[in-house]
C-alpha cells in the first residue's frame, strides 16, 4: 500500500509574498496620493492668501498713484520720483513685498495716520531697498539704507514718524539724499 503524503506546495508562499507585496504597494501608493494632495492643497492656500494680501494690486506690477520730490531744507529740488501710496492698513502691511523689479525713480510712500515711532522689516520683500522715515513736517528724520531682502531684523525710524518712503537700495547715496532734507509729494 502506498501512502500519499501531502508535499507543501511550492506556490502558495509566492502567492502570499505577491499579494503582500501588492498590498504594501496600494499602501505606498495610497500614503504618497495623501501626502502630495495635502501638500497641493496647502500651496493653493498660501496662493489665495498671497492674492488677498495683495488686494487689488498686481504683485509685480507698478501702478502709479502721485509725485514725490526730495528737497533740500532749503526747498532747492534734488530729485523726483513716481510713487504708490500705501495709506490704509492692508496696503501697508503688504508694501513692496512679492515685487521682482521697481524702476530707478519709482518708490512706495507709506502714510501713517499720525506721527509715532515706526519700524519696518523686508519679510518676503524681495528688493534690496532704502527705507527713508519723514516726520510729520515732511523732514527726514532716519534712512534704513540697503536693507535686505527677507530679512526679519526690525529697522525702526530712531525718531518719530508719519510717512514712510521706500526706494531701491543705494538711491539716497547716488542722490545725495539725507536726514534733514524734506519730501514734498501729491497724488494724481
Amino acid at each position: 500500500m502506498s501512502k500519499n503524503k501531502t508535499q507543501p506546495s511550492k506556490k502558495q508562499p509566492r502567492k502570499n509574498l505577491w499579494m503582500q507585496i501588492t498590498v504594501v504597494v496600494v499602501l505606498i501608493a495610497f500614503v504618497a496620493y495623501f501626502i502630495l494632495s495635502n501638500i497641493l492643497v496647502n500651496n493653493e492656500s498660501k496662493n489665495n492668501d498671497l492674492e488677498k494680501a495683495v488686494g487689488n494690486r498686481t504683485a509685480y506690477s507698478f501702478v502709479k498713484e502721485g509725485d514725490l520730490s526730495f528737497t533740500n531744507p532749503k526747498g532747492d529740488s534734488i530729485a523726483q520720483i513716481e510713487i504708490e501710496i500705501a495709506d490704509d492698513d492692508q496696503q501697508r502691511q503688504t508694501g513692496l513685498m512679492f515685487r521682482n523689479k521697481m524702476g530707478e525713480y519709482q518708490g512706495m510712500l507709506f502714510i501713517f495716520d499720525s506721527e509715532a515711532p515706526q519700524a519696518f522689516w523686508m519679510h518676503n520683500t524681495v528688493l534690496q531697498l532704502d527705507i527713508i522715515y519723514v516726520n510729520s513736517k515732511m523732514e527726514i528724520v532716519h534712512i534704513a539704507k540697503n536693507a535686505k531682502p527677507y530679512d526679519d531684523k526690525s529697522l525702526p525710524s530712531v525718531k518719530p514718524a508719519q510717512y514712510v518712503v521706500e526706494v531701491n537700495a543705494g538711491y539716497c547715496d547716488k542722490i545725495g539724499i539725507k536726514e534733514g532734507d524734506k519730501i514734498v509729494w501729491r497724488r494724481i
